[in-house]
């Protein structure tokens, strides 16, 4: 059964088809009876359609004889070019219509279901906080989607054209200088030096991951269920396995970062590692204790997952533990070396930047008297370059590096973060920016310690939560500079809990959106001004008597030179 919309269209093409046929028996010489025409024609006919050409068109059929005039045609074939024209030209109109109203239902039922949809997936689940789970939907990346959109692309174009001109610039300036092209990236080279005892590092901090903790619960599960001192039994494994985990992912990356003296770069990648191991095995227990506690057979062995599943979850991008995640049916290669190949650009970017804005600005600050001026405009100038580089390594770790993984494990969960740059508080900032990290301290952090308060003091929870997050950032901060300097505590855990109360989800005019693209900006100015300074004051005022107030105290407030 065709609806109107089908019906309405289905009439305009025979119209078009009548319309075609009648003119090309009348050029043919063929005598046309009204009465042979079909009815779509006649009725346009009858209902004079259209009007001088109803009139001709009967006067023509009437009289005409065996053979047409020649110029009675040649005026034909002009008029049917006109209305040819005006009938296609109605036709369009109406079809417009037909298309945009099918369009606008569609976009209508589109949003109703996917608001169904969204409600049923947000939708806060009854009972205790701990059975609720994280959803993993087969979905992309937001920026791969927003590349289709050409506007967008545009944007992206034009990151790539700031590289393009810093590459060209350091040529130029090697070739005035020098007179030849010398393309040094010592800078690059130093931050990720040692990079043989990195490796070595991580490879002993993931075998532990993989083996220890995975064998202990093994060890266990299957104990746990026919002990008749189950408590006691706990409490050995228990102390075991954080015994273990405080030597091998707590004090042994500390040792080989401060013993071998790794640079920024590669102290970086061994903590970070640390960082995500610790998240790891912990999202892994925790998910799979409660299925043995829960289990009251007398079986043998209780339900452990399968060592495989637990090695995919080691390596794919997210910090939530599951036997299964959604997959893709596919491997698409050439999807992940342009994501390598972007993130290694993301890399060459960060340096041009600190070579180009940075390095030259801050290495001879120390040599100038202090004051008050200078500190602020020395922020301001580092706005735009630390924006630079946290758009840059949002870019680089959230996104090309994620992905990449992703699509090597065919992981089809891709929201590794949301459209924070959207966002109209910084409540809603931090849930965006890196959902990865944010499920992980939601799930395992905040509402376990709501449960364990029985869901009151919510606000001291929360504050507890970022206090957490704060110290384990300044944490990784501290040892891959090589000194303490707060800054991303202070703006972390006092500023942006303040401000997110202050800018809260209930701001939301557009107003709010630049505010806190603001706030960012003059964050990062900070943040990089101040550790730049720092950098180079530990170089050139290093201290000659080692104590706990010299090592805390930032060395850029009093070295003069």
């Amino acid at each position: 059964m065709l609806g109107p919309q089908a019906t309405v269209l289905r009439s305009w093409v025979e119209l078009r088809d009548a319309v075609s046929r009648l003119a090309a028996a009348l050029f043919l010489g063929v005598r046309v009876s009204v009465e042979a025409l079909p009815t779509t024609i006649t009725g346009a006919l009858s209902l004079s359609f259209f009007p001088p050409l109803s009139r001709f068109t009967v006067g023509l059929i009437e009289g005409s004889g065996g053979s047409a005039d020649i110029n009675g045609l040649i005026e034909w074939k002009r008029y049917m070019e006109g209305v040819k024209a005006e009938l296609l030209e109605d036709m369009s109109s109406h079809l417009r219509i037909l298309l945009d109203k099918a369009a606008s239902e569609a976009v209508e039922s589109y949003k109703r279901e996917n608001k169904t949809v969204t409600s049923d997936i947000n939708k806060k689940p009854h009972g205790p906080v701990t059975e609720r789970k994280k959803i993993f939907l087969h979905r992309a990346s937001l920026l791969d989607d927003l590349m289709e959109v050409e506007h967008f692309r545009t944007i992206y174009h034009m990151f790539v054209a700031v590289l393009c001109v810093f590459l060209i610039s350091t040529v130029a300036v090697d070739i005035i200088d020098q007179g030849r092209l010398i393309l040094e990236f010592d800078v690059l080279f130093y931050t990720f030096g040692q990079f043989g005892t990195v490796v070595w590092s991580w490879i002993c901090m993931f075998l532990y991951t993989l083996l220890v903790p995975y064998k202990v619960l093994s060890f266990w599960g299957s104990l746990y269920p026919k002990s008749k001192h189950k408590l006691l039994l706990s409490i050995c494994v228990g102390t075991f396995l954080l015994v273990s985990q405080t030597c091998v992912l707590c004090v042994y990356p500390v040792y080989v970062v401060i013993h071998y003296h790794l640079p920024p770069a590669s102290s970086f990648v061994v903590l970070l590692e640390q960082v995500r191991f610790l998240m790891k095995s912990y999202s892994f227990l925790r998910e799979t204790v409660p299925i043995v506690l829960q289990d009251e057979s007398k079986e043998k062995y209780a339900k452990i997952p399968a060592l495989s599943s637990y090695l995919y979850f080691l390596f794919c991008p997210t910090l939530v533990y599951r036997e299964s995640y959604p997959r893709t049916p596919y491997i698409r290669w050439n999807f992940v070396a342009k994501n390598f190949a972007q993130f290694l650009g993301c890399l060459f970017f960060g340096y041009f930047i600190l070579v180009t804005l940075c390095i030259p600005v801050f290495k001879n600050m120390s040599k100038q008297p202090f004051s008050t001026k200078t500190l602020v405009l020395s922020i301001f100038h580092a706005t735009l370059p630390g924006i630079f580089m946290l758009l840059i390594s949002f870019f680089a770790f959230l996104h090309c590096w994620s992905n990449a993984f992703a699509e090597m494990l065919r992981f089809a969960d891709r929201m590794f973060y949301k459209d924070w740059w959207n966002s109209k508080s910084f409540s809603n900032y931090y849930r965006t920016w890196n959902v990865v990290v944010h499920d992980w301290l939601y799930y395992y952090m905040y509402q376990d310690l709501l449960w364990l308060f029985k869901k009151h003091n919510r606000t001291g929870v929360m504050l507890a939560v970022f206090l957490l997050s704060a110290s384990v950032h300044e944490y990784v901060f501290t040892l891959s500079l090589g000194y303490f300097y707060p800054v991303m505590f202070c703006l972390f855990a006092i500023f942006g809990v303040l401000f997110n109360f202050l800018i809260n989800d209930k701001r939301t005019s557009p107003v709010w959106n630049v505010m806190v693209w603001t706030f960012l900006f003059i964050g990062q100015g900070i943040q990089l001004c101040l550790y730049c300074q720092e950098w180079y004051a530990q170089i050139h005022c290093p201290l000659t008597e080692k104590t706990f107030w010299g090592l805390v105290t930032p060395r850029s407030w009093s070295c003069r030179l």
